[in-house]
């Protein structure tokens, strides 16, 4: 039987008041924070540092999609409080490796993100080798965009594939409660939320209805 997921908020906020608001109402059902990729870049890791000084005790994901300078960027995310970096599928098998040793410096973890169209099984075992523990499976926002919001049979092969290798598989891109039982049974070790909670009228229902779900999908 699949283990329930955790859920993660994605704080893709242009700056640190927008996200702060709907994460402190949201916080009660939320496991992981990821520091988006948006937000890091227009408030540099004084985000992180902010979010590890108000939710000491929460996982903090650091979504720097690192590409190259492994070790520099992951290390500076580190010092700043994070739990995890990102990197991209496309980083060369030596920029993850460095990122996974200085991870391991702080015992902290390395996540993969996987391209829509972009999946090598061998690259991925290479990634475990390494010490990456996590990998993304994601809708993006330019093909939810173009109107495909469907979840594919090949993105359901390829998380049972991942799993099977030694990863916590995380889904994310526009995911709702309805999008969740799709998933039942199947090895999501992560679901990811953010505009369905940043941007609801009600963060912290939001959230609820989404950990209720998850519950449900994965009892």
């Amino acid at each position: 039987m699949a283990t329930r997921p955790r859920l993660q908020i994605a704080l893709d906020t242009l700056d640190l008041p927008a996200a702060l608001g709907p994460l402190q109402k949201a916080a009660e059902d939320i496991d992981i924070i990821e520091c988006g990729t948006i937000l890091v870049l227009c408030e540099g890791y004084r985000a992180v540092r902010a979010i590890r000084a108000l939710f000491p005790d929460k996982r903090i994901l650091a979504d720097v999609r690192i590409a190259e300078a492994g070790a520099k960027i992951s290390r500076l995310a580190f010092e700043a409080g994070a739990d995890l970096v990102s990197c991209v599928a496309g980083a060369s098998l030596t920029t993850v490796g460095q990122v996974c040793g200085v991870a391991a410096e702080f015992g902290a973890q390395v996540q993969v993100e996987l391209a829509d169209e972009w999946y090598d099984v061998e690259r991925a075992r290479a990634w475990r080798e390494a010490g990456a523990q996590h990998v993304i499976v994601k809708r993006s926002r330019d093909r939810e965009a173009a109107g495909d919001l469907s979840w594919k049979p090949d993105d359901i092969a390829r998380i049972d594939e991942l799993a099977s290798l030694g990863f916590t598989v995380t889904i994310t891109g526009g995911i709702s409660p309805e999008d969740l039982p799709v998933f039942a049974g199947h090895p999501v070790g992560i679901v990811i939320a953010g505009r369905s909670i940043v941007e609801a009228p009600d963060p912290a229902a939001a959230a609820h209805r989404l950990k209720s779900t998850i519950g449900r999908v994965w009892p």
